[in-house]
């Protein structure tokens, strides 16, 4: 079985990659490298042993994809191409309405026309905003994101139930997943942003190795337990296998289905810099700074419908997450070459 992965050169479609390639399937890889580097397909194959097919190109360029799909012929896809920082899309959210919608329309476009039926979205948990309950379940209203970014992916899931009303062939599988960290154990593949990081573990590993003088804590005044935000931080690795399990699902002409990724316990940022530090045995400098706009006080998930009907629960832990991403740091302190 052949999936084509489109973003599948970013931090969790390259870790996905290698969990379907040495699960037994074919990929294809199609990045145009804005958030990435190639790089990350030559670690692929070197961990994997295969040697994923890979197209440099623009998925919203509808015609070159087509040309894509039509060469390689694929049974599946899986979406994760698209832009996804938070406080980004607030800044200039034009930007993330053009590019996430495009990309998304040109690549549903070149599936109807060339029989590709079978499609795993990448979504996210900020479709659900302030939750209306905790943990969040996959009946929560998911119509209240309170930024530009999830606001795309409530579109784009409305879009693709739309696709499937109209064409009951399709199956699709969407993935509302919480916070991915973590990296590969082997320290070849890790979480590489590019300037400032929006996410909190890949901040603590280069404040940790030198590449930021300190840790900024975006507000300590949140009704928690601490007073810091609370969040499911989901190892990159069960993630991906998470998407292998979504594959297997298409399989059972499942329509349109929905699922949360995480692991159901959330975690406050004072929790997960004392797990980094204990891991790291490092102390990290740290200031605080203002709310970050669009955050939530709290935001995990019940993921036992994905346990379910899936087969899939997340098995690695806050530890896991501060030691695989703390080595790939070491081994990689600028990041990809």
């Amino acid at each position: 079985m052949k999936i084509l992965l489109t973003g599948g050169a970013g931090y969790i479609g390259s870790h996905t990659a290698i969990e379907l390639l040495t699960s037994g399937y074919e990929v294809v890889i199609v990045d145009n490298l804005r958030n990435s580097k190639a790089s990350v397909v030559d670690r692929i194959s070197e961990i994997s042993g295969q040697a994923p097919s890979f197209y440099e190109l623009d998925v919203a360029d509808y015609a070159a994809l087509d040309t894509v799909f039509k060469q390689q012929q694929p049974d599946a896809v899986i979406h994760f191409a698209g832009l996804k920082a938070v406080g980004e899309s607030v800044a200039d959210p034009l930007l993330y309405y053009q590019l996430n919608l495009l990309t998304s329309i040109s690549l549903c476009r070149a599936m109807a026309d060339n029989n590709v039926t079978s499609l795993v979205f990448s979504s996210s948990a900020t479709v659900y905003g302030e939750p209306e309950r905790i943990p969040l379940d996959e009946n929560c209203n998911a119509t209240k994101a309170t930024n530009p970014y999830g606001r795309t992916k409530i579109i784009i899931e409305q879009m693709l139930r739309d696709l499937c009303d109209a064409k009951p062939e399709f199956n699709v599988v969407l993935l509302r997943y919480f916070n991915p960290a973590g990296a590969h154990p082997s320290a070849r593949l890790g979480e590489d942003p590019k300037g400032v990081p929006n996410n909190l573990v890949p901040f603590l590993t280069q404040v940790a190795v030198g590449l930021r003088d300190e840790l900024v804590i975006n507000g300590d005044d949140y009704p928690t337990e601490d007073g810091t935000c609370v969040r499911d931080y989901i190892h990159v690795q069960d993630l991906a296998r998470g998407h292998v399990a979504a594959i297997r699902k298409l399989q059972s002409n499942c329509r349109l289905v929905t699922y949360n990724l995480g692991t159901g316990t959330g975690h406050s940022v004072n929790e997960v810099v004392a797990a980094f530090e204990l891991a790291t045995h490092q102390h990290l400098p740290r200031t605080i700074g203002p709310r970050r706009e669009g955050d939530v006080p709290t935001s995990y998930t019940d993921p036992s419908l994905a346990e379910r009907e899936l087969g899939w629960k997340a098995e690695l832990t806050i530890e896991d997450i501060c030691r695989d991403a703390w080595r790939w740091q070491a081994e990689n302190p600028a990041g990809y070459p």
